[in-house]
């Protein structure tokens, strides 16, 4: 987000991240960061910094595909297809 940030501006790239349709992947990605650091510096806890980092990067990749048109479309298809149970 910060590269982006660098190119088109803070103010900016604040405002695309509180759009509605990226204020919630905004909120988690931030969330899991904090979350991540937490685990990792004061609890220690491999596991649950591991957890926080999949989430990091699955609400990063949520967020990246907010600005491709159909891209959030094709990774729910893309998720539904890998972890389909049914045969």
């Amino acid at each position: 987000m910060s590269h982006t940030a660098f190119l088109i501006g803070p103010k900016r790239q604040v405002t695309m991240m509180l759009d509605p349709v990226r204020i919630y992947a905004t909120a988690i990605y931030i969330a899991s960061i904090i979350i991540a650091l937490f685990c990792a510096v004061y609890v220690r806890n491999k596991l649950l910094t591991l957890l926080a980092i999949v989430l990091e990067f699955g609400a990063l990749i949520w967020y990246s595909a907010s600005y491709i048109p159909f891209a959030r479309a094709m990774v729910s298809k893309l998720m539904l297809a890998c972890f389909d149970t049914e045969f």
